[in-house]
């Protein structure tokens, strides 16, 4: 087996969650495994991050240049194949642009590609069995990947728990000189912020969100009674915002908010790795959906398959039961 790699995003010099959670992959699927980071940027943002990054990896490859200031897939494929060995492992977020980096990068390394891996099964004679969902997430398939030529894979966020562990002195490896020349037919133009609203679902600690199981505008009360119950705020997932019942500053997921609450209540909500990207932070998860097969419950902590319009307001009045005794 190869080489393992994994390719930390960052922003503003802080490294997203899923390094820790790429790692965690790495040690699935080769126990013995020391996978090595993969940073790329410019500036103090990219030397912040790979100090970080450094705690959990024993091995840290940094690629500064300033065309990386800003990420582009493009440009970030051309400097990953000037310094990833042949027959590599690289494992990849399962996230906007993970999924635009890795097609891509597994044809210019000659790799085997496997997208939205949500835990593996096991890795024997050269072979990786994992898992990944398919059909929005309603079937979950096992596919078996070739690892001999290499593989780039894709690591749904939130799907590999991280337990509290030892810390590590990394090294940090300087390989923004064997990139070469970076050119790329797209540029960065410019960043538009997220609409704020009346309630920053940001800074909750926790989260009482609904998803399509609500079924009614009317029915969202029910969610915020179960809020002010627990002191929580209400988000939500996008078919809510669509049908225009919470604003679009509620919405969690990669083209809404990003979260980092200690408890999420996932309330009829599907569990898309969409909505899921959203969720950082490694909250406790409790799912309450009525189909036992939503993908929700393959990342929550404590899975409740009943209706939440009959649910919800009965967790309300224990709670009041409770606050009364």
């Amino acid at each position: 087996m190869g080489r393992i790699f994994a390719y930390i995003t960052h922003k503003n010099g802080v490294a997203d969650d899923s390094a820790l959670e790429l790692a965690m992959a790495a040690r699935k699927i080769d126990p013995s495994a020391s996978p090595t980071a993969l940073i790329t940027g410019w500036g103090s943002a990219i030397d912040a991050a790979s100090a970080s990054v450094a705690s959990s990896y024993a091995e840290v490859w940094k690629i500064s240049n300033e065309k990386l200031a800003y990420p582009n897939a493009e440009l970030v494929r051309k400097a990953l194949v000037q310094v990833v060995p042949a027959g590599s492992i690289v494992l990849v977020p399962h996230d906007h642009f993970g999924i635009d980096l890795g097609p891509g990068l597994s044809v210019r390394l000659n790799a085997a590609f496997v997208s939205d891996v949500l835990a593996v099964d096991a890795t024997e004679g050269g072979f990786l069995r994992a898992v990944r969902q398919e059909f929005g997430g309603q079937v979950s398939a096992h596919v078996r990947c070739d690892l001999s030529s290499g593989a780039v894979i894709t690591i749904r966020p939130g799907a590999f728990k991280v337990p509290a562990g030892a810390t590590q002195n990394g090294t940090i490896v300087d390989k923004s000189a064997e990139i070469g020349a970076l050119e790329s037919g797209r540029r960065y133009i410019e960043t538009i912020a997220a609409e704020s609203g009346d309630v920053d679902i940001t800074r909750h600690p926790i989260l009482v969100s609904i998803g399509r199981g609500i079924q009614d505008k009317d029915n969202i009360a029910i969610a915020e009674e179960l809020a002010v119950a627990l002191g929580a705020a209400v988000s939500c997932s996008r078919p809510v915002v669509d049908a225009k019942w919470l604003p679009k500053s509620r919405q969690v997921g990669s083209s809404g908010q990003t979260v980092k609450p200690k408890v999420y209540l996932a309330c009829g909500i599907s569990g898309s790795f969409q909505h899921l990207a959203g969720i950082k932070g490694n909250p406790f998860i409790v799912a309450i959906n009525k189909n036992p097969k939503a993908p929700i419950f393959q990342v929550a902590d404590v899975g409740i398959v009943d209706d939440i319009l009959e649910f919800l307001p009965e967790m309300t009045d224990k709670l009041k039961q409770v606050a009364v005794g």
